[in-house]
């Protein structure tokens, strides 16, 4: 499990490097190749498929949006809410982007066999989905009153 965790972080911190290298953070390149996908998506569904905090995601889209990467456009069929769009900026460095991911991924795995980065790929998901799983299970077991002060 460990080497696991380790492994995630060295390569967080990696992607961190590349991607400051770059002018954005590794938050902010999910954000906007999840919108290059999925253009129109509300932030709540964002938030949701992201597993961030709606909070922090809305800070994110914010330094994005400042940076004129992204557009918060009404939603017309709730007033409430918007929905998120690249602008050409955000696409062009998304689009510039695909091209640090490969070498990304040429540096980190380039030894590595499909067979076997598949392997580890369908070992991940299904670690995750458990992950949710019992995550979920806890809250449900969780008290209504736990984090609260008294």
């Amino acid at each position: 499990m460990f080497q696991l965790v380790e492994t995630a972080r060295l390569m967080r911190n990696h992607v961190d490097q590349k991607a400051r290298e770059h002018g954005t953070t590794r938050a902010q390149w999910g954000v906007l190749a999840r919108l290059r996908r999925q253009e129109g998506l509300n932030q709540a569904a964002l938030a949701e498929q992201m597993d961030l905090q709606p909070i922090s995601l809305a800070r994110l889209l914010d330094r994005l949006q400042a940076q004129s990467l992204i557009e918060r456009r009404e939603d017309l069929s709730d007033r409430r809410a918007y929905r998120l769009y690249l602008t050409p900026e955000g696409r062009k460095l998304v689009n510039d982007l695909d091209t640090v991911r490969t070498q990304i991924a040429d540096e980190l795995l380039g030894d590595v066999t499909d067979k076997a980065l598949l392997a580890a790929l369908d070992l991940l998901a299904a670690v995750r989905e458990t992950t949710r799983a019992q995550r979920d299970e806890d809250r449900k077991q969780a008290p209504a009153s736990a984090g609260r002060a008294t």
